[in-house]
């Protein structure tokens, strides 16, 4: 996947400007694939050279440089080109495996805060992921197909999350018997 394409996709959501799509992209589509506002910034530029969005003057601009952006039809078409083709299933690169591994070679390397420290992390996130399922998506409320779309995104982050307090944990276990 290329950033263009998550770019194409939130603003497809919404037009916006450069500034403001920078923060949407932070608070949602930035939870599963991170870009700085700098790389967004590029991004936009490149898609517009390409001929995927144009910009405007924002109304709001006054004497600033700030652009509002719109996906026009060959964004929409390349979004719908890509979404369509097969992809890989996620690559797992965690460094903390790898140290495992190399735990489980050397010997005890005391691992265990790390461990511990990560397990603080995902809950943190999972925390968050549940702060928003319970202020977007309250139980009894009736959601059309894009907000049970959007839901299903938000609780896959939160099984990840949970999969990984679980499997932390339970290595914490592990390196207890040893």
């Amino acid at each position: 996947m290329s950033l263009s394409h998550a770019v194409l996709t939130s603003l497809i959501e919404k037009p916006s400007s450069g500034y403001d799509l920078a923060r949407r992209f932070d608070k949602s589509i930035g939870y599963f694939w991170h870009a700085t506002h700098q790389q967004i910034y590029r991004e936009l530029a490149r898609m517009e050279e390409a001929g995927w969005v144009e910009s405007v003057a924002a109304p709001d601009a006054g004497n600033t440089r700030k652009r509002s952006y719109r996906v026009l039809p060959a964004g929409r078409e390349e979004l719908v080109r890509w979404a369509r083709e097969p992809s890989a299933p996620m690559d797992l690169r965690d460094e903390v495996t790898v140290r495992l591994r190399a735990d489980a070679a050397l010997g005890s390397l005391g691992l265990d805060d790390e461990l511990r420290r990560r397990i603080a992390l995902h809950q943190e996130k999972l925390e968050h992921y549940r702060a928003i399922e319970a202020r977007d998506f309250p139980a009894g409320k009736a959601l059309g197909r894009s907000a049970r779309i959007q839901h299903m995104i938000l609780k896959k982050g939160m099984m990840f999350e949970e999969g990984s307090i679980a499997w932390t944990q339970e290595m914490l276990a592990v390196l207890a018997q040893a």
